[in-house]
This record gives C-alpha cells, structure tokens and sequence, in this order.
C-alpha cells in the first residue's frame, strides 16, 4: 500500500498574491477613498503601548496612563482591553486629512493592521474586509487563482456575523475521470 504524496497547500502563494493585490489596488485608491479606514468611523484600531505612546504624543507612564483612562480621564476615542489599547471613532492622530495619507506609514510602529487591512492572510487563507471600497471581490478571487494555478480553485465564505468579512480558501480543484 502506498501512501499518497501529501499535497502542497498554496499559503506563500495567496500570502504573495494577497499582498500584490494591496499594493497595486487598494493603496494607490487610498488617496481618493471616500471613507477612509484611518478616520476609524466603522474601523477599530489595536495598539500596543508603544503606539499608543507614539501616536497620541503621551507623555506619561503607562499606569499613570491607565488610571486617567480608566477614570474617564484619558482620551475618549481609546479603550484598553487584554493588555492592548483600541481607538475608534475618531481619526488616527497620524491620518493626515487633507492629504489622506499617514504621516507615519512608515514608521516601524506602525500598527500592523494598518498595513495588513482591508486584505491580509491568516491561516493560510486570505481575508477580505468589504467595508473597503477597493476591494473588487472577483478581481481579488482572480488573481488568487492565477497565483494558485490549476490544481486549486478559491473558495469564498463570508462570515455568518459580519457578512462584510469574506475568507477566500485555495481548496483542490475537482478533477473529472477516474480515481
């Protein structure tokens, strides 16, 4: 008895093609969007206190922060929650409006949903967040497929709670004939 080779899933190449497909669609459209993810009106941002620190100019010590937070003191657009810090709301104090552009988009603390959003790879299957008007859902299943070649196929399943999160799988190809 044999066993069968095991079958290579495609991650590095959807990680490859998720991220081609930002850089070429979804950041050149950032300069023209009419709502911007960095206003963070229907967007959360996660933090750790470093960005936090970073971005909201603060200059005091992260308990010090945290008691003013926590008594309603702190900014109002910041929550914390299992040791990280969440702003919404209100515009990211590095969204430059008038330029729709982020004075520290390359920033090593640049949070790493900023880079990864509105499509990103976890688990080996990629994410597409529809609230982002630039993504175009069949331009995005295309081009996953010509990474992923003929062996696979992409699969889409929006999420049953937020239909707008789209997860789209490379699952092998159905083939025709005899096995």
């Amino acid at each position: 008895m044999s066993k069968r080779p095991a079958r290579h899933l495609p991650s590095q190449e959807l990680a490859a093609a998720a991220a081609a497909y930002q850089a070429s669609t979804v950041i050149p459209h950032c300069a023209v969007c009419a709502r911007p993810c960095c206003r963070l009106d229907a967007l959360v941002l996660e933090l750790e206190w470093k960005q936090l620190k970073f971005f909201w100019h603060l200059d005091e010590s992260r308990p010090a922060f945290d008691r003013r937070l926590a008594s309603g003191q702190g900014p109002e657009d910041v929550r914390a929650g299992n040791g990280l810090y969440y702003a919404h709301s209100k515009p990211c104090p590095a969204y430059d409006e008038a330029g729709h552009s982020c004075r520290a988009y390359d920033h090593p603390l640049k949070p790493v949903g900023c880079s990864d959003f509105p499509v990103y790879q976890d688990a080996g299957d990629v994410i597409a967040d529809l609230r982002c008007e630039a993504v175009d859902l069949d331009a995005l299943t295309a081009g996953l497929k010509q990474a992923v070649g003929p062996d696979f196929r992409i699969a889409r399943h929006a999420d049953e709670e937020f239909p707008f999160i789209v997860t789209l799988s490379a699952k092998p190809a159905k083939r025709s004939g005899n096995r």
